[in-house]
């Protein structure tokens, strides 16, 4: 996201509140709020006078909870019975019984014991941060079903809706979103989760626009919302005038992204390959039916989050196999293993950090482990032959010459012939040269680049304003890395070119590619043929000369053609 940043100040208007979110799911909605009750089952601090008795009880109740979520699974498709079934896992997770059993020992009651052990573990998924942090809703709901059951009364849920609402809520657990009824959700709006939450991923399936992030809902207590899934906007009791114009903007947006088919390039005819950032087979086949010419950026770690051991080659191998098939031909660049900080694998686990994001992670990580790396190229290679796709391979959290030298080398000698590095360490990007001498391409990753440039955690909310898509340095690192590179091919895959007008500063800067979310693949293409590349070269010059941000933003748009700039947001 690069306009104002979630949880950013909220603007009351003569027609309502206006506040801006994440943008989770793509879709307009308009209709009455409907809030999702925050109550909870608390412990009720009993003692176990049968320790023996109270672990099997508990035990009982997640076994049932896990066969619930199993059946359900069964019945569902896609996104939502993966997510199901991942949730079902949790419930089932030795570790988490572990826990139960050992506080059941110490005297605790069944359901004591369970909120314990749950509430140890959502500590701990909250340090690991990023993909991980996201999954405590889903861990909290096991809690509520299995105490519920050990309770005997009905887990909290969503309530009955009597017309079609929009559904308000500090977080929802994966299980009730997979059970919505489109008909009767026209969207979601909660405080809390990610873009990457499994409500996020379940509501995207189910085509129910949704938003999260949005602080200071609730608390507003609207009768009525209008959202907009896409750029994160919720507007909080309109007026109707309010309302409409959120449908127009979006209307509009929607018609001038189909304005623009074909390979992407400048007004002028200067060619820049748009692709789109992928997390698996589901992805590409929706980035291929939005006209992308190929993924720029393939998630693997994405592909194993919820699992304990190590995918084998065969399994990776034939994972990789449906997402090149599915690109059909295209371009596919593909992140190895970035696992760490914001991203930790159970089978990747670098041990404990004071700091993780500054630690063991990335390329470091793999030279440790260099057999998960191996692994991977071994059956990137297979998946490569199998279906003659343009495959390129980057190493991520690359800093130094010897590292890309490394990472280079293992390719080769998989048989891979195209080998990058992510510039996303702000070393990597002032010694390009040094760096990039070996490789075949490169990728600037400018989410991680602007956090370790401006030494803001990305998961902290508060500093969100530091690491704006519009920052003058971040380009200015860019502008450099470009330069460095010569003739090496740059990329760019972070948050910052899925804006419109950023994408064109980006061409302005030399890249050759962005890629961006499957959903801004139509604007980005739009924006780049109304510009020629002299305007999106003075764009840069802009932005540089720029004492803030907002002054970027202000400067580009008075460059831009005038619809872009108006929609761009």
């Amino acid at each position: 996201m690069t306009g104002p940043a979630a949880g950013a100040p909220r603007a009351r208007t003569a027609s309502g509140m206006r506040l801006r979110g994440i943008g989770a799911a793509p879709g307009i909605a308009v209709g009455p709020a409907v809030v999702v009750g925050t109550a909870r089952i608390a412990p009720p601090g009993e003692r176990a006078d049968d320790p023996a008795a109270a672990e099997a009880a508990a035990t009982a109740a997640l076994a049932a909870v896990a066969d619930e979520l199993e059946a359900r699974a069964a019945a569902a498709s896609g996104a939502a019975r993966d997510v199901l079934a991942a949730t079902a896992m949790l419930a089932r997770d030795p570790g988490l019984a572990d826990a139960v059993a050992a506080r059941t020992a110490d005297g605790e009651g069944p359901v004591d014991a369970l909120h314990g052990a749950v509430e140890h573990w959502c500590e701990r998924l909250a340090v690991l941060g990023g993909t991980l942090a996201e999954r405590q809703t889903d861990l909290r709901d096991v809690f509520q079903r299995a105490a519920a059951r050990l309770l005997g009364v009905a887990p909290p849920g969503i309530p009955p809706l009597a017309e079609p609402s929009v559904l308000l809520a500090d977080d929802l657990a994966p299980a009730d979103t997979a059970g919505l009824d489109p008909a009767l959700v026209l969207g979601l709006v909660t405080e809390r989760g990610g873009p990457t939450s499994h409500t996020a991923i379940i509501a995207g399936q189910l085509g129910i626009p949704a938003v999260v992030g949005a602080a200071g809902a609730l608390a507003a207590a609207p009768a009525r919302i209008a959202l907009d899934g896409t750029t994160g906007e919720t507007l909080l009791d309109p007026d109707d005038d309010a309302a409409a114009e959120l449908v127009r903007r979006a209307e509009r947006r929607r018609a001038l992204a189909g304005t623009a088919q074909g390979p992407g390039s400048t007004r002028d005819g200067h060619r820049v390959a748009v692709l789109a950032n992928i997390g698996g087979a589901d992805d590409a086949r929706r980035a291929v039916a939005a006209g992308v010419e190929g993924a720029g950026l393939l998630r693997t770690e994405l592909c194993f989050v919820d699992r304990v051991a190590a995918p084998t080659v065969d399994e990776q191998a034939e994972l990789y196999r449906r997402v090149l098939a599915e690109l059909d031909g295209r371009t596919a660049v593909v992140r190895v293993l970035d696992a760490g900080a914001d991203k930790p694998l159970a089978f990747a686990d670098p041990g404990p950090q004071e700091n993780p994001a500054l630690g063991v992670r990335g390329v470091r990580l793999l030279r440790e482990r260099p057999e998960l790396l191996d692994a991977q190229l071994a059956a990137l290679a297979r998946a490569r032959a199998a279906t003659g796709a343009e495959l390129r391979v980057m190493a991520p959290m690359v800093a130094t010459a010897e590292e890309a030298e490394w990472f280079v080398a293992r390719c080769r000698a998989a048989g891979l012939p195209s080998a990058g590095a992510m510039i996303e360490v702000p070393a990597a990007a002032l010694r390009a040269a040094e760096v990039l001498a070996g490789c075949d391409f490169a990728s600037i990753g400018t989410n991680d680049l602007a956090q370790y440039l401006f030494a803001a955690d990305r998961a902290e909310g508060r500093l969100a304003p530091l690491l704006d898509g519009w920052q003058p340095a971040l380009w200015q690192l860019v502008d450099a890395a470009v330069r460095g590179a010569g003739d090496v091919p740059v990329g760019i895959c972070g948050e910052a070119a899925g804006d419109p007008l950023l994408a064109c500063v980006a061409v302005g800067a030399g890249v050759g590619s962005v890629s961006v979310s499957v959903g801004r693949v139509g604007l980005v293409r739009a924006a780049l043929a109304r510009h020629d590349l002299a305007t999106c070269r003075r764009m840069l010059a802009a932005v540089l000369g720029a004492s803030s941000p907002e002054r970027a933003r202000e400067a580009v748009g008075e460059l831009a053609d005038p619809e872009i700039a108006a929609l761009a947001g």
